[in-house]
């Protein structure tokens, strides 16, 4: 997908079905306390979509609200994704299986002081440092799932987006 033009409407659909697969794998792996592939798949479309990671990620966030509505708790979806993105595309050169586990792992850790904002503008600093500090285990879990899935499946879900581009050529 060239970055300098406008999506085709392969390349559009393609993109909703990438947020949707981010959106139903959440939820499939929803069982397991902060552990999930969005991450994952979010530094997967990224490093093969570039800047057009943007639209799964908005279809992401977008079903993320229909589905489970809008609150604190959501807030910082509207930052948090976009702002992984930018960090994978000044990244997106990077060859390491380690060194994209590891920025995975150290997005999942710091996730709870990303949204912590959010709840210092609506509650004040108290607010915002009980929960991030009361979030811990769960950044805990959240960065070591994002490290493990990372490591293991980053590779084959860049592999597989390539492959499906590929397969269309990118035209309409």
């Amino acid at each position: 997908m060239a970055s300098d033009r406008l999506p085709t409407t392969y390349e559009l659909v393609l993109c909703a079905l990438l947020g949707a697969v981010a959106f139903v794998l959440k939820l499939a792996m929803a069982w397991l306390p902060n552990i999930e592939p969005v991450t994952l798949l979010v530094l997967a479309y990224t490093a093969v979509l570039g800047w057009k990671a943007l639209y799964p990620v908005a279809v992401y966030v977008g079903m993320e609200y229909l589905i489970w509505g809008f609150g604190l708790w959501s807030a910082c979806y509207l930052y948090i994704w976009p702002l992984l993105v930018a960090l994978a595309m000044a990244l997106r050169r990077m060859e390491s299986r380690l060194g994209w586990a590891v920025l995975a792992g150290a997005y999942g850790l710091g996730f709870g002081a990303l949204c912590a904002p959010v709840y210092w503008l609506t509650g004040g600093w108290a607010a915002a440092l009980s929960w991030w500090v009361s979030g811990i285990p769960f950044d805990l879990a959240h960065a070591g799932g994002n490290f493990v899935l990372t490591l293991v499946l980053l590779e084959p879900c860049r592999s597989l987006l390539r492959r499906l581009l590929r397969g269309r050529g990118g035209r309409s």
